[in-house]
């Protein structure tokens, strides 16, 4: 069995590798760590993880793969002794996800610990980066928003369908805004309640934006996120001016193709709603066309905290141990 680790196991993607790895037929999970909550037991904290018994501990212990959920500016820090000892990372910040040191302290506003290592990590989106991934030791796990956003748009802008004017607007339930209180969380101040946030700028932007890259140009994005009254999900609603003159059945045949090796990213015939993905590590994708303004709309509907974090952390880590990509993650929806 390979060991695994998981660094700051008490945020909600934190719980959700637990959950993961704990059912992981080819994996031992046998260390978990967050320093506020060292010593205690995780199946006090979590009683919805009473199967696993374990303690968690300060520090992470001898592990073949640590996964770390720790917030970005600390995980990279934390994960540098590790990174020298050769064991292989799969890091859920944004701390390695961005090429351009200074771009990455300017969204994230903090100096980054380790930036000849930048070069090194590999953006862990499967669909596009799977070969990559599989030779690396250090995986940058992608943000929820921007794994929603760039599935619905790599196609399109893989084949030059659409102009580099790129309009993304998301919808995101609570969790995607982690554990720690704040007033804007209250159950009083957002139930019965639809608010955008972050209008001058949100820091999944410059990742979305380098991800389209294409030809060496990043495109113009505008992304707008809103929180929604509602645990889990991510509907991400995707605009692009048409650079060719396409079909919508065309557009389809295009995306069907793009994703047929994909296990988890699926093209559907109807437009998806967040509840379809609850729990599973889908990513379920419906692009058309609106003929009458030449506009390429495409909506993608992801769980945030699976394959908007956990579960694709768990993919990425099938493919840098040479597992299946699919192992451990095989569940689907919770419906209703």
């Amino acid at each position: 069995m390979i060991k695994a680790g998981i660094i700051n196991v008490t945020g909600y993607a934190g719980v959700g590798l637990a959950r993961l790895l704990h059912q992981h037929p080819q994996v031992e999970l046998i260390s978990v760590t967050g320093r506020s909550l060292a010593g205690q037991k995780l199946a006090e904290v979590f009683p919805h993880l009473a199967d696993i018994d374990m303690i968690i501990e300060a520090e992470p212990g001898d592990v073949d793969v640590a996964l770390s959920a720790l917030p970005h500016g600390t995980s990279a820090a934390a994960l540098l002794p590790l990174i020298k000892k050769g064991i292989k990372v799969i890091d859920l910040s944004g701390d390695f996800r961005l090429k351009d040191v200074a771009v990455y302290e300017q969204w994230y506003g903090v100096k980054h610990p380790a930036p000849e290592l930048l070069g090194e990590a590999v953006y862990g989106l499967p669909e596009l980066n799977r070969e990559q991934i599989t030779k690396s030791k250090l995986v940058a796990n992608p943000g929820c928003y921007p794994t929603s956003a760039i599935l619905a748009l790599a196609p399109a802008v893989k084949n030059s369908l659409i102009e580099p004017d790129i309009i993304i607007d998301s919808k995101s339930g609570l969790s995607g805004a982690g554990r720690t209180l704040s007033l804007t969380l209250h159950y009083s101040e957002i139930n019965e309640s639809v608010s955008a946030y972050s209008l001058d700028g949100h820091k999944h932007m410059p990742e979305m934006a380098q991800a389209l890259s294409a030809n060496g140009k990043e495109p113009a994005v505008v992304f707008i996120p809103h929180l929604v009254p509602m645990t889990r999900g991510i509907l991400s609603t995707c605009y692009g001016k048409l650079s060719k003159d396409v079909s919508k059945d065309q557009i389809v045949k295009l995306y069907k193709d793009f994703y047929k090796e994909a296990p988890f990213t699926k093209v559907v015939d109807v437009p998806p709603q967040t509840k379809q993905t609850w729990g599973s590590n889908n990513c379920l994708i419906y692009p058309t066309v609106d003929a009458r303004t030449n506009r390429l709309i495409v909506i993608s509907c992801i769980d945030n905290l699976v394959k908007g974090a956990a579960g694709q952390a768990v993919q990425n880590m099938n493919l840098v141990l040479g597992v299946p990509e699919t192992t451990g993650l095989n569940s689907l929806a919770v419906y209703p």
